[in-house]
């Protein structure tokens, strides 16, 4: 049976300087419970990865505003004005990565491979610093994977077993990342006895998830 944390527990897990991977994709299937524990915490330092960087009152934006990242690796940042303001003043440090090659760049680091290679990019800004490789005359940038040391991710259900079901576009980055950080803490709408969920419902196993927290739960 998995802990069951509130979310200052949960919020505590993760400590200054750490990499922290939040799901969501334009704050749809974010943790926002777990994000606004985090952002109360005033956890700092923290290297975050995550599709985007939400809205500057909504999402990971919340982290954004109150100065708690150092960096942040993501597929844009154009819906939250203050990302491009610190970057432009150097407060933050933004590494920009096409959004499929991020997910690959997950992907991987979950399934212990060694990178994915990608067209996406060649010749581009995208390539500086990145290593080339030639496959039967096409040029491809080696995508290395990517990990983080805590995963913060939104799921719809699970049970006491940490089984996760994912509602409709909720499904986006969180699969993929409960399997590529070191610690995961899921976030959900309903925490159900074992058994109580159809096994073909299920989307991640609970051999992937370390702690549950209950939506809007008490701190």
């Amino acid at each position: 049976m998995k802990k069951i944390l509130s979310p200052k527990e949960a919020a505590k897990k993760v400590k200054n300087g750490m990499s922290v991977m939040v799901g969501g994709f334009m704050v749809v299937g974010s943790p926002n419970t777990l994000i606004d524990a985090l952002v109360e915490e005033g956890t700092n330092d923290l290297t975050l990865i995550v599709n985007d960087t939400g809205f500057p009152d909504s999402g990971v934006g919340k982290l954004v505003a109150a100065d708690q990242l150092k960096k942040v690796i993501v597929s844009h940042i154009g819906t939250n004005k203050i990302t491009g303001e610190k970057m432009n003043n150097k407060e933050i440090e933004v590494e920009l990565v096409p959004q499929g090659t991020l997910a690959e760049q997950i992907r991987a680091g979950g399934a212990g491979l060694g990178g994915v290679l990608t067209p996406t990019g060649v010749g581009t800004v995208v390539q500086e610093g990145k290593r080339v490789i030639n496959v039967d005359g096409q040029d491809y940038i080696l995508a290395t994977p990517l990990r983080a040391d805590v995963a913060l991710l939104k799921a719809h259900k699970a049970d006491l077993a940490g089984n996760l079901v994912f509602r409709r576009s909720a499904r986006n980055f969180n699969p993929l990342m409960a399997t590529a950080a070191d610690l995961v803490i899921v976030e959900v709408e309903e925490i159900l006895e074992i058994g109580e969920i159809d096994p073909d419902e299920v989307v991640t196993p609970g051999i992937f998830v370390d702690y549950l927290v209950k939506k809007g739960g008490a701190a």
